[in-house]
């Protein structure tokens, strides 16, 4: 135990160290407006060098930066969270495993060094939701290995269309080739690889299902890590796609998961799920400004959602814990009373999210949806984004009502503390990052400020589609509880809206049913069936049979010589008398 506390500590320090040195280089790269572009010689075979390249300038170290130190608090976290674990050694050395291939795919200018970050990625988060071994936990890696794999073998095939230019390094390729069709391609296949990674639709089913890893997890996973690794390849790769078809298709997509990801939130009862289809929801938005050609500000997006979302899923953990492993916010009530302090981080994290005023959420958010009512989309993708703010803020006045206010629903001996100093630790960090983090960025990154001159109308539409969220989250959580929830899941309606559109379904057994019902049939009817009996085992029962009736006759032919012998004679006597 002494070992694996020690094992957390050292990390902590290493990743905290790390990240406040990333940083400190980041902020004067933009400063400075310098990048580096390094060239590693690993080996020279025959005259052929293979060389790793790596990119530092200032986007890939402040998001190195911020990556290393969300991990490190979470480490620091886990030291109390996942303190009874027999094996915390290996989920640490898992998680380390995790941080290094999100940097490989961040410094990375080269689609082959990408590949492995990106396929280290999807290994790794395998390994860690199937964590907790049982049936629901395999079933949930094997979904999120398969969906993960589609967009690897896309990045393969990048990375073969590639040869057409001599080079795998693509930054160099982004504007010049950008009229190309071997370029154009790379485009397409990218945006795909990068949709499965950030759970687009059709490939959603995927992000909720990983739940089932452990809570310190899940923080990495859906603040700076797994799931924003297809949002910052899009970034890299956005001067080659800005104003193409691809990007347009992409608004589209990335569009209705924000919004299907918000309306699914507002019927599930699971804590950690509810925070997951809000990170589906994020991601979409981070992918639709993105699609605008807005590069920037979908990275500034990226840094401010990983802070809170963090924190958030770091509160949810030590509710869970001190709930005795359960995740149903419908046992919950009356939280503020009885942990006040986590309480109090987890509505600081609440309220970035819905981009309360001078929180971390608030700088972002504000600015795409004021850079929205100004930029030339047409009326259906303006409400998409209005209507999805509205229910972010709907599902979190939802998830207040039940499990911060009203009453216990707990049994009354069922004790709850908020006496946990590692966990206090993590959790401080991330709040004082999530209160101050927004401000910071923005200053560093829109250093010059631009006028965004709007009607009073679209000025306050923000705060008022906010504002009447909050209030029809409050009046569904109230008119939902009770017996009506029983009447209410009888409708087809709400079980579509509230089952991510079916999603799960369809894209799991939907997509695996019929091929497996066929290759059963024909297994059956054909290798188990026809084939057998006129084939391997047909040939084999017949050799067998004929040669039983062979063995026979050899083993008793004296027998059957006198038995022959005798019926011979016994019927010539017979004929010989009658005569």
């Amino acid at each position: 135990m002494l070992f694996s506390l020690s094992l957390c500590v050292i990390s902590f320090v290493f990743l905290m160290t790390g990240g406040m040195f990333c940083l400190a280089h980041g902020v004067y790269f933009l400063n400075q407006d310098y990048t580096l572009f390094l060239e590693w010689e690993l080996v020279n075979l025959n005259g052929v060098p293979i060389v790793m390249t790596i990119l530092f300038d200032w986007m890939s170290l402040i998001f190195m930066s911020l990556v290393l130190l969300i991990s490190s608090l979470v480490i620091y976290y886990s030291k109390e969270y996942m303190g009874a674990d027999f094996n915390m050694n290996r989920f640490i050395l898992l998680v380390l495993a995790f941080v290094l291939s999100m940097m490989f795919l961040i410094i990375s200018p080269n689609l082959i060094s990408i590949l492995l970050g990106w396929d280290g990625l999807g290994l790794v988060s395998y390994c860690l939701v199937i964590y907790y071994q049982n049936v629901k936990s395999y079933n949930a890696g094997m979904l999120t290995a398969l969906s993960n794999r589609i967009g690897d073998v896309a990045l393969l095939m990048a990375i073969a269309w590639m040869l057409n230019y001599g080079s795998f390094n693509y930054i160099y390729y982004l504007e010049v080739m950008k009229g190309d069709f071997p370029m154009a391609v790379i485009g397409w296949l990218v945006l795909l690889a990068a949709m499965t990674k950030s759970a687009q639709i059709p490939f959603s089913a995927w992000l909720p299902a990983a739940m089932a890893a452990p809570t310190p997890v899940s923080a990495l996973v859906h603040s700076s890590t797994l799931v924003t690794a297809g949002v910052y390849l899009l970034i890299r790769f956005s001067p080659l796609l800005e104003g193409t078809e691809a990007f347009k298709f992409l608004m589209l997509i990335s569009g209705l998961t924000m919004f299907m990801a918000g309306l699914g939130a507002n019927f599930e009862f699971d804590l950690k799920k509810i925070i997951a289809l809000s990170t589906l929801s994020q991601l979409g938005l981070m992918m639709c400004i993105l699609s605008m050609g807005l590069y920037k500000l979908a990275y500034f997006h990226l840094l401010a959602h990983a802070l809170f979302k963090a924190l958030l899923f770091m509160c949810a953990g030590a509710v869970i814990h001190n709930m005795k492993d359960s995740q149903d916010i419908r046992n919950m009530g009356s939280l503020i009373s009885q942990m006040p302090y986590t309480v109090g981080c987890l509505t600081v994290a609440n309220l970035a999210l819905c981009g309360m005023p001078f929180l971390a959420g608030f700088y972002s958010k504000d600015l795409i949806l004021e850079v929205v009512c100004m930029s030339p989309s047409n009326m259906f993708i303006f409400l998409l984004y209005f209507v999805s703010t509205g229910l972010t803020v709907c599902y979190t006045a939802r998830l207040v009502y039940y499990s911060l206010s009203g009453v216990p629903n707990l049994p009354n001996c069922h004790p709850m503390t908020d006496e946990s100093y590692n966990m206090f630790v993590g959790m401080t960090g991330l709040m004082v990052m999530s209160v101050l983090g927004g401000s910071m960025l923005s200053w560093w990154l829109f250093p010059n400020p631009t006028m965004i001159c709007l009607p009073l109308g679209l000025k306050t539409l923000a705060i008022s589609v906010s504002l009447l969220g909050a209030w029809l989250g409050y009046e569904a959580a109230k008119f939902s509880l009770g017996m009506r929830v029983k009447t209410l899941s009888n409708f087809t309606l709400v079980n579509f809206l509230g089952s991510m559109w079916f999603m799960p379904s369809l894209f799991t057994l939907g997509v695996s049913k019929l091929p497996l019902e066929v290759s059963y049939n024909l297994t059956k009817s054909g290798d188990q069936g026809w084939s057998e009996l006129f084939g391997g085992q047909g040939l084999y029962q017949s050799f067998v049979g004929s040669s039983q009736i062979s063995q026979f006759l050899h083993q008793n032919e004296l027998k059957l010589f006198l038995l022959g012998f005798t019926s011979w004679f016994t019927l010539l006597l017979i004929m010989l008398v009658v005569l």
